[in-house]
């Protein structure tokens, strides 16, 4: 009987792994804000006969770690070999490819593979308090997080000039 596939799952890497079945975890490490989406203009809208304007979404650069848990050290080649080859052929999600607030809309994520080098990896692993294992770790860029704030812009409905007030500036 060949032994279950292998799941993935998003996990802090706290506590005790489970390697039955084999799993590969999917750890947020980090998140700053994405800067080749800076200086985007306000978004405008319009609710009633009032103009709405707000902030651009704040766009994020998302960093993952992925691990595989097996106990087996050739199936956890295998299983990141896998994810890797997945990621690479995928590396554009999506409209239905997204889930939950993101799902059939224009948004699309970019995932990359964004290789450590061993005193970062070596840090991610001392700060979850782990030893190191083999892992891999790729961004996912742009993350656009929604602003809660808005400004109405009342409509404007009559406009005067003041010729007196503009020669006395000059």
């Amino acid at each position: 009987m060949p032994p279950p596939a292998p799941i993935a799952e998003v996990h802090d890497l706290q506590g005790n792994i489970s390697t039955s079945p084999a799993r590969l975890t999917i750890f947020l490490f980090d998140a700053s804000e994405d800067p080749s989406a800076r200086n985007r203009s306000r978004v405008r809208g319009n609710v009633q006969t009032n103009l709405t304007q707000k902030k651009p979404p704040m766009a994020l650069l998302l960093r993952y770690l992925l691990t595989p848990w097996s106990g087996n050290r050739l199936t956890d080649h295998t299983i990141l070999g896998r994810a890797m080859q997945i990621l690479y052929d995928e590396s554009i999600l999506k409209g239905s490819d997204l889930q939950g607030s993101l799902k059939n809309t224009d948004q699309a994520l970019k995932v990359t593979l964004a290789p450590l080098n061993l005193e970062d990896r070596s840090r991610v692993w001392h700060s979850v308090q782990k030893p190191y294992r083999l892992s891999v770790s790729y961004e996912v860029r742009v993350v656009n997080l929604d602003t809660e704030s808005e400004e109405l812009m009342p409509s404007v409905r009559r406009r005067s000039i003041d010729y007196s007030e503009a020669g006395a500036m000059l």
